[in-house]
């Protein structure tokens, strides 16, 4: 089932992680602990950016381009692989690997998404499908991570709300699952929240817990991950919780990981958490719209991103279309609203921070275009550059950057 056709969304944390087998990721999905010197280098050199779609007409996988992080330039766009709805992607955290969530509901004859594995040439950005697809053991998977370790693949299913643990192999494939939960119970709102939507997973800055957010819950849910044998329990406190019938979406956390930030799709609005290392506590709950505005039928948040100096908080709306830019106060984590830019083109379910911090790129689904934005390093306004790249339906942007050698 293609989603983008349904109300529902995406989020993304920047992290720059230095690499081994010659290669430093850099990777928009999950949260990690502040770049190593080896790691800021690399954001400044060029790289590649890799564009995550719903296929049909204008799309057919996922696409790839040259990024060079000086001019803030994407280049010739081209198609990297050809795989059903690669909505969202994740970069291995030590190897030149990129995963990919086949967001469908029937794989293998079971109502299930899947999982694509994909080689990246250092030197072309050219992907190379590895294996064959797993299953994600549910329907409409939407998001995944590659856990601290780099030995498995955590994905979200929003269809049935659950969250599945895949083995990564030596050549990179992924195989059958060796963990999956299943998300209970309902929210207050009848209409979206008749069941449990796992909307995202990734790890927190520490590497002690998995967190999912769950649209149909109104949680936030923690688990406990046991990277021995690939398997997920719940931690203590079992979740936090978002106000009623808000709909968290996507998490971001602070560089030192004492703040979460969510991103709540229904309410359109932002929940700030203190961490408390794995007992969130909420201290601000602020709409990502502008004062005096309330949501509309047909207006949801989509993604968020937290800066990497900490200081600013990017929040993307669709129906208004703009991304709300906030101000961060690095002691208390109190969020101040300064401005909402319209992103150039219609539903920006995903956005991206460049490694160096400096660009933005805007992927406008329904726009079929991707746009770049220049980041005010002092106020964290968004001023557009002026480039807009056609890309079929685009719902993900990740960043690829090559170690020099």
């Amino acid at each position: 089932m293609n989603r983008s056709r349904n109300a529902r969304s995406s989020v993304r944390l920047l992290a720059l992680t230095a690499a081994g087998a010659g290669v430093a990721a850099v990777m928009m999905a999950a949260p990690r602990p502040p770049a190593s010197p080896a790691a800021r280098s690399a954001a400044g050199r060029p790289g590649f950016v890799y564009f995550g779609t719903y296929t049909g007409e204008k799309s057919r996988g996922i696409y790839v381009a040259s990024w060079d992080a000086a001019a803030g330039k994407v280049g010739p766009v081209r198609l990297g692989a050809e795989t059903p709805s690669p909505s969202f992607l994740t970069l291995h955290p030590t190897r030149p690997l990129l995963y990919a969530v086949n967001e469908v509901d029937d794989f293998g004859g079971e109502k299930a998404g899947s999982v694509s594995a994909f080689a990246i040439d250092p030197a072309t950005g050219d992907l190379r499908a590895l294996g064959r697809p797993a299953s994600t053991k549910g329907g409409s998977p939407c998001h995944l991570v590659v856990d601290p370790s780099g030995r498995y693949v955590l994905a979200a299913n929003y269809g049935g709300g659950s969250v599945a643990v895949l083995p990564i192999a030596a050549d990179g494939s992924v195989g059958e699952a060796t963990g999956f939960v299943r998300h209970q119970g309902s929210g207050a709102d009848p209409k979206r929240q008749k069941a449990p939507h796992a909307h995202m997973v990734s790890f927190d800055p520490a590497h002690r817990l998995a967190l999912v957010a769950d649209l149909g819950l109104d949680q936030v849910l923690l688990y406990r991950f046991d990277a021995g044998h690939g398997r997920l329990e719940p931690s203590d406190p079992p979740f936090a919780r978002v106000a009623p019938a808000s709909g968290p979406r996507h998490f971001a956390f602070s560089p030192d990981g004492r703040d979460l930030y969510v991103d709540d799709e229904m309410k359109v609005d932002v929940t700030a958490f203190k961490y408390g290392g794995g007992k969130p506590t909420s201290f601000q709950t602020l709409s990502a719209l502008p004062a005096g505005t309330t949501p509309g039928p047909e207006d949801s948040g989509a993604e968020i991103a937290m800066h990497p100096s900490g200081r600013f908080v990017y929040a993307s709306n669709r129906g208004p279309d703009t991304i709300a830019v906030f101000s961060r106060d690095a002691a208390t984590g109190m969020l101040t609203l300064l401005e909402s830019v319209p992103t150039g083109g219609r539903t920006p379910r995903n956005f991206a921070i460049d490694p160096s911090g400096h660009f933005l790129l805007a992927a406008n689904q329904r726009g079929d275009s991707v746009v770049v934005f220049r980041i005010d390093e002092g106020t964290g306004r968004l001023t557009p550059t002026g480039q807009k790249v056609e890309v079929g339906a685009p719902v993900c942007v990740s960043f690829f950057v090559p170690t020099a050698r």
